[in-house]
Parts: structure tokens; sequence; C-alpha cells
């Protein structure tokens, strides 16, 4: 009877381990969005759709760029936390609650989400 009931629990134990993804997908939905200087010299809009959670995202646009993005709005699910410096490296950063928009003054050129 012992074994019966051992087997059961290691086969139920297998058979959940499989149904449960090994590391589930964390994503902050919705758009982040900001400002930044275009090559003509113009204020664009860039912005990233889903990003990805705890990992850190520097700006596309303000890579190999003298000028960092600005004005960012924080329209997801999640805290993002922007830093002046990119790979999310420096003492100068803001954490920006979900919703939260910013003026053109606060800079920035990497940023993680929660």
């Amino acid at each position: 009877m012992r074994l019966r009931s051992t087997l059961a629990a290691v086969l139920g134990g297998l058979l959940l381990s499989v149904a449960l993804p090994a590391s589930p997908a964390a994503a902050a939905t919705g758009d982040f969005t900001y400002s930044y200087v275009g090559l003509n010299g113009l204020n664009l809009r860039g912005g990233l759709a889903d990003p990805e959670s705890r990992v850190c995202i520097n700006i596309p646009e303000t890579v190999g760029s003298a000028l960092p993005a600005f004005a960012p709005s924080n329209l997801t699910d999640s805290t993002a936390t922007v830093f002046l410096d990119s790979d999310c490296d420096g003492d100068t950063f803001y954490v920006m609650a979900p919703g939260k928009r910013l003026g053109e003054r606060l800079r920035l050129r990497s940023v993680v989400f929660s």
C-alpha cells in the first residue's frame, strides 16, 4: 500500500513540474515613452512597448549619442527607475510610479522596470 502511495506522489510531482513553466516571462504591460533629439536636431518621441522587467534597458536612441533622452512617461503597470547613465549605472536616477509623466528637465539613458 505504501509503495502505491509513494509512486502516486512521485508521479503527481513529476506531472506538476512538467506543467509549470521553468521561469515565467516577466514584462511590464504598457508603453514607456520619452523624447530625444534626432539626427536632424528635432525633438522626436520614442518608446518601449511592454518592456522586460528586472533587466536594464539602454534607451536605443541615446547609444552613441552625446545627448540623453528626456521627458519620460511611464505608462506601464510597473515602477520604472530611470538613470542618467547607460547600463543603469551612476548616482543620478529617478523612480517613476506607474502613470507618472516627467518634464523635459529629467534626462535618461537607461531604465529598469520592477
